[in-house]
């Protein structure tokens, strides 16, 4: 089974993108189990094979930690990495094709806690793939490009597995903006021009300088416009992962 992690910032669409590819994978015939690993997730847009709120509770957390609802997110994250033995082994007695993994609506719960690490080592690394959602409305700005870009990369750096970034919500887009995206992401030379077209300020050189950085260590990667709401790029999706596990062979029908 391939595990597929949809991480991006809060309100980047991951819950919805996940239902949205589920249902792409089956009309293809393909068998996908979905895991919820947001303990604060009020509401899911998806039925969750496998949901960590059956495991751990925040209103619960709160209570027996004397903690408000940011910290009960972080401790939550811990204890689900101490019980990851428990329900990793139930996800594991699905073997499907793949399992999509709906992360932490906060990023940084998730990307930035070392029991996350323990969670991929568990369901197995060498099986992992990351779906990196970026922020829209900020990569319409070269500077907000940059951020979105250093985003994707720190996370690759924290799991060290493959990755590929997508433009979320792309249905919000114009046109205009779409194309941009994809310049930047497909020609760094185009990026470039656009950052020295901007006020040269502090922020202004310090994206320069991340942009070569990100581009001398190969974290400088294409951008997939994708929507959930039109279908749009969720092919592009498919495609990657089988890149990545099977050298591009279809697993599916009619694709």
């Amino acid at each position: 089974m391939k595990y597929i992690y949809f991480i991006g910032t809060a309100g980047s669409g991951k819950s919805t993108l996940v239902q949205a590819f589920k249902e792409w994978l089956n009309f293809h015939s393909i068998d996908t189990t979905i895991v919820n690993l947001d303990p604060g997730a009020e509401f899911v847009p998806y039925q969750a094979d496998v949901d960590i709120r059956d495991w751990i509770n925040i209103s619960d957390v709160m209570r027996d930690h004397s903690l408000g609802p940011n910290g009960a997110q972080v401790v939550a994250a811990d204890i689900m990495a101490l019980n990851s033995r428990e329900w990793a082994s139930v996800v594991k007695e699905f073997r499907s094709d793949y399992c999509l993994v709906d992360t932490p609506g906060q990023m940084e719960l998730f990307t930035f806690r070392l029991s996350s690490n323990t969670i991929v080592e568990k369901l197995g690394k060498e099986d992992a793939f990351i779906v990196f959602l970026a922020d829209p409305s900020l990569a319409r700005t070269p500077n907000g490009f940059v951020s979105d870009l250093m985003l994707s990369g720190i996370t690759q750096f924290r799991f060290d597995i493959p990755i590929m970034n997508i433009i979320s919500k792309a249905d919000i887009l114009s046109e205009e903006d779409i194309e941009q995206m994809k310049r930047w992401s497909e020609d760094p030379f185009a990026l470039y021009s656009s950052l020295t077209d901007e006020q040269i300020n502090t922020q202004t050189i310090m994206s320069i300088e991340l942009f070569k950085a990100m581009e001398n260590v190969g974290l400088y990667k294409t951008m997939y416009p994708v929507s959930s709401e039109n279908g749009t790029g969720l092919e592009d999706i498919y495609t990657m992962i089988q890149l990545h596990f099977e050298g591009g062979e279809d697993i599916g029908e009619n694709i």
